[in-house]
């Protein structure tokens, strides 16, 4: 690769920041933050080092699944402002560096879209077949997504008395993929929204997406996504699908393409982000080594997304039942933390007990992980999770700007407001962005400056993985090289400090470490011993002789 590559296929080393825009920033006082308000903090996010901006639905919505009950494909909930304010967002993201992609939620609608109520208003509607129908549900079939809160995914439309499919909540009924005039509909949506400006899609429940109606005639359904990748890639050559697709990484192969990578461009590592988490219960990497040596081999313009957190529960369905156990019993003690037998409904600081130490340690690994790595709004100060709101809702708090009854997210009464911010030691009083931008030992400043160190180490997001085995049980070295250069990270699991090793035989004699987080040079290889407390990380690019980066 050359370094302009990393432009071409950008996504490889773009830092992804996702947000609520209700959540965000309010700039007309209604309690519900707006897109008028995400504008005012796009400098604030390309300060931060985001390259990349994940907005979560924004369309019209009864908003009883937080937005991702769509009424129309091709609108922008009044609520949060208009068409118009949302060409401003991505005008002045683009002009500072930042490219916006957002969700696409077409496994479903709302009932309330008028799809759906024109399909149950007669059998002889055109839109009837948008939707999947049976005069009988085919045998009992619980619901996986929402169990405890759905029972089944048929539900009967007393109108018609016929039952509709729902793969999630009874109020969203799925669409019929095998319906062309559908496929149809979801290209045009996508079509539109890159003719304003947007740079690609998280694509919601993905599998869920292509899976085709019994007995109906369609063929492979990944040939469909090929054509949405095709189709994407037409209207805009720079476009990305991220793809939700939460299944083993032979199946996740899959949805890539497979040897070809034509089809998503990149997909969440649910796996990799479970076992980190069985790591750090453990005090022992591990699980972890284990997920990523497990991997498949993927396409140069293929990428895997890291994360530590998302919108939704902490999903631990592809843990054991004992390490889920495990992991539950550390980090989510008490039942009302968890949530669906398989999730833990709490944010990073709370699970890790407040540990300053543990926290910054585990978001160095995420920026070190070969991939990209994809923050959830709040994630850079340390916010908490409100444990008064039940489920996955409770993660979903307003943004902490500064230390006033809001947060400084909304000049409305709180009894107004679309959430509650946390209170105790979360509460906007103790966590904010204004008390953390100017505040050198900040966890905001860390964030900012480990996505400098990322964006200055295009090797992470391109580089080859290489386990370095290490004495002590607790250390995790890993070393990342692309044509670009190296980089080797070192990263403490333990609450007892470790000593590295790190053998750099294979390089070039004159080869020297540069610690990346500080100002120190190490010239004495070409074997280095590096003493890292507990909780401790490195980060270490491998100077070869003629390596003429700055930093």
């Amino acid at each position: 690769m050359r370094i302009t590559d990393t432009s071409d296929l950008w996504w490889k080393t773009a830092v992804v920041y996702c947000l609520d825009v209700e959540t965000y920033l309010d700039a007309n006082g209604d309690g519900v933050g707006d897109l008028p308000g995400l504008a005012r903090r796009i400098d604030y996010l390309a300060d931060i080092g985001v390259t990349c901006l994940w907005l979560m639905p924004f369309y019209p919505t009864p908003d009883r699944d937080d937005g991702y009950d769509v009424t129309d494909f091709y609108g922008v909930d009044p609520r949060l402002g208009t068409h118009g304010d949302l060409v401003e967002v991505i005008r002045t993201a683009k002009d500072r560096g930042i490219r916006v992609i957002v969700d696409l939620v077409v496994n479903h609608t709302s009932d309330r879209h008028p799809w759906f109520l024109s399909a149950r208003r007669s059998v002889s509607s055109p839109y009837r077949d948008f939707y999947v129908w049976r005069d009988e549900p085919p045998g009992k079939q619980a619901n996986r997504v929402f169990p405890g809160e759905e029972a089944s995914i048929w539900e009967k439309d007393d109108k018609s008395g016929q039952y509709y499919l729902h793969s999630f909540y009874r109020h969203q009924p799925d669409l019929n993929i095998a319906n062309p005039r559908v496929r149809d509909e979801i290209a045009k949506t996508v079509g539109f929204w890159l003719e304003l400006g947007i740079s690609g899609f998280r694509v919601d429940a993905v599998p869920y997406l292509l899976e085709v109606p019994e007995g109906a005639e369609m063929g492979d359904p990944h040939d469909y996504l090929r054509d949405i990748r095709r189709f994407l890639q037409r209207r805009s050559s720079e476009a990305v699908l991220l793809g939700e697709v939460n299944l083993p990484y032979e199946e996740q192969r899959r949805y890539f393409g497979s040897d070809d990578g034509l089809e998503l461009t990149m997909q969440f590592d649910f796996i990799g982000m479970q076992a980190l988490y069985l790591s750090l219960v453990r005090a022992d990497p591990a699980p972890l080594v284990t997920a990523l040596r497990s991997r498949p081999e993927l396409p140069v313009e293929a990428q895997w997304a890291n994360f530590l957190r998302n919108h939704d529960e902490l999903t631990l369905d592809k843990l054991t039942d004992d390490e889920r156990q495990e992991v539950f019993e550390a980090l989510a003690p008490d039942e009302s933390q968890r949530v669906y037998g398989r999730g833990i409904t709490r944010r990073l600081p709370g699970m890790l007990g407040g540990d300053p130490r543990r926290i910054r340690m585990a978001y160095s690994l995420l920026f070190t992980l070969p991939g990209t790595p994809v923050l959830f709004y709040g994630e850079e100060i340390g916010m908490g999770e409100n444990p008064d709101i039940p489920g996955r809702e409770s993660v979903r708090t307003p943004m902490q700007w500064n230390d006033d009854r809001n947060g400084g997210f909304s000049s409305a009464i709180p009894s107004r407001l679309v959430s509650q911010p946390p209170g105790g030691g979360y509460a906007p009083t103790h966590v904010n962005v204004t008390a953390q931008y100017n505040q050198d030992d900040s966890l905001l400043r860390f964030i900012r400056h480990l996505t400098e160190r990322y964006r200055v180490s295009p090797e992470i997001g391109w580089g080859a993985l290489e386990i370095l085995e290490q004495d002590a049980a607790g250390l995790l070295v890993h070393s990342l090289t692309a044509d670009v250069g190296r980089m080797i990270a070192i990263h403490n699991f333990a609450d007892t400090p470790a000593t590295a090793s790190i053998d750099l035989a294979d390089e070039p004699e004159g080869t020297r470490l540069t610690d990346l987080l500080g100002p120190e040079d190490y010239d004495e290889g070409p074997t280095w011993r590096f003493d890292i407390p507990a909780y401790g990380y490195r980060w270490l690019r491998v100077a070869r002789p003629g390596d003429g980066r700055i930093g």
